[in-house]
């Protein structure tokens, strides 16, 4: 036994100095020496360039984009001389925490960021280029669905939630814990605490979590509406969700740019009181000769804004004809009612357009949407273009600062009004990834940055996977899945009562 552990001890000592080599040896940090200055910005991905972020967003760890350069060195200042250094082989990977003190000291100015490239000539220091901190934060997470980019069948998918003053991700619930699809998750203003998410297959329902935390299943079908209830939006007060009830069918373009369209044969509009558990439903937006969809309250809960368009004969087979407008309706928040006119706010098939998604901010101040030249499923649109809406003029404006020249579709604002988060597929063209943009008070729009990640080249390379419906929380979600799997498994749905208004 005594040799047996003598032997043991020399075999670690022999090891620890070679251990202790190898993890500094992984650790060194080259001098950048007898670099060519060049005055060219650097290609880096992501393209973080000139980007405006908040002051507690998680390290923009970044890559060279040509990936012939051995390694890769940035040094972040501000205008006190205090600095951040990284380097890496693959990317640079900023200390979490010095960063968060570089930001915090620094909100509403900006920070100076040298790139250098170790390539096959040597190493490579290129103009400097700045980063913009704002003054205004952002939401503690953001949470989305993790999708592959299928057509017909899905696999495994989820709800997860992301903390993005960190790299920090975990699963909201998983589709492997029932037989199903999970989609249509939605907040009240960011808040965990009121959340709606729908389920499709076999098991399909719409859980509402209850404000002591339970979850309920329901069965949103009544004889009185089209289908399920889906496309959820909450009401400011809490006590009203807004839904659409859709036909939808899917097919494939034989040529054509965007191969795959999503439309509507038939959609209707109701809300959901949530108190009385009634579905108020009223003949001026359930009209057959109108695709009504994409409801949302406005900030102060006193309006509903929509997309219509025209409803195909049905005869007509002509898809890229359907254009939709932003509408809107009076709502009564006190009694429940419908005002008994619709305004159009934005006719974009005047513009030969087509417009989906609206999205108010949460000040009432604007209003964001997608732009695309048919239907209403932009997020295969390649030409799908964010615009913004000001609510107190009623003149709106593309987004050119943000956009790219790839599908900008699904959007939701950050809880101060300061930041919208959307979907693009401009990293590939076949993935859409969660980018964000800052939009101040008086409607100026900043180049779009996407969500960091700790080493992003690899991660968005290896992760096949969409990232569907971003949404931003307030807090941790921290729902129950276990107890949301058994209300799905579970055949007990709570229906909806009906109420109808003339």
């Amino acid at each position: 036994m005594k040799k047996s552990l003598s032997l043991t001890l020399r075999v670690f000592s022999y090891l620890l100095p070679l251990t202790s080599y190898l993890f500094l040896a992984a650790c060194t940090t080259e001098r950048v020496s007898d670099s060519r200055q060049e005055s060219v910005l650097p290609h880096i991905y992501p393209d973080y360039v000139g980007v405006t972020i908040p002051a507690n967003i998680a390290p923009l760890n970044f890559s060279m984009a040509d990936e012939s350069a051995m390694r890769i060195d940035a040094v972040i200042t501000d205008s006190q001389g205090h600095d951040l250094h990284s380097q890496g082989s693959e990317s640079v990977d900023f200390d979490i925490d010095d960063w968060h003190q570089l930001l915090a000291q620094n909100r509403g100015h900006s920070l100076t960021v040298t790139v250098s490239a170790k390539l096959a000539d040597g190493w490579h220091t290129y103009r400097s280029f700045p980063l913009y901190v704002s003054a205004d934060s952002i939401d503690y997470g953001l949470c989305y669905r993790l999708i592959a980019p299928g057509h017909e069948v899905w696999s495994k998918m989820g709800i997860y939630e992301r903390n993005l003053s960190s790299f920090d991700e975990r699963a909201v619930i998983e589709n492997t814990q029932f037989d199903g699809c999970v989609n249509c998750h939605s907040f009240n203003r960011g808040n965990p605490a009121n959340m709606s998410l729908h389920i499709r297959g076999k098991h399909g329902a719409t859980l509402l979590r209850q404000t002591d935390g339970s979850v309920v299943a329901y069965n949103t079908k009544t004889p009185e509406t089209l289908g399920l209830c889906v496309y959820p939006y909450w009401h400011p007060s809490g006590r009203y969700i807004a839904y659409s009830t859709n036909i939808t069918k899917q097919t494939f373009h034989s040529t054509h740019a965007n191969r795959i369209e999503v439309f509507d044969e038939a959609s209707d509009l109701q809300v959901y009181d949530v108190e009385r558990n009634e579905l108020l439903l009223t003949p001026i937006l359930k009209q057959d000769s109108v695709y009504e969809t994409f409801p949302v309250f406005s900030a102060d809960g006193r309006s509903l804004y929509f997309c219509a368009a025209r409803a195909l004969p049905k005869d007509n087979h002509q898809l890229d004809s359907i254009r939709y407008s932003l509408c809107r309706i009076d709502f009564d928040p006190q009694t429940g009612h419908f005002g008994t006119s619709i305004e159009t706010i934005v006719d974009a098939p005047a513009q030969r357009k087509s417009l989906s998604f609206p999205r108010p901010s949460y000040d009432g101040r604007f209003l964001c949407y997608t732009l695309s030249d048919y239907g209403q499923f932009s997020i295969w649109h390649h030409e799908a273009d964010l615009f913004l809406l000001d609510l107190t003029t009623g003149a709106s404006r593309c987004m050119n600062e943000a956009n790219s020249g790839d599908s900008e579709s699904f959007h939701n604002w950050s809880t101060n009004s300061r930041w919208v988060v959307f979907s693009s597929r401009r990293d590939d063209g076949l993935y859409t990834r969660p980018y964000f943009c800052h939009v101040d008070a008086k409607g100026q729009v900043t180049k779009a940055f996407m969500l960091p990640q700790r080493n992003p080249r690899r991660f968005y390379r290896e992760r096949f996977l969409s990232f569907n419906v971003p949404d931003f929380i307030t807090a941790p979600t921290r729902f129950d899945s276990r107890q949301a799997s058994k209300a799905i498994n579970n055949t007990y749905r709570k229906d909806f009562s009906v109420r109808k208004s003339e």
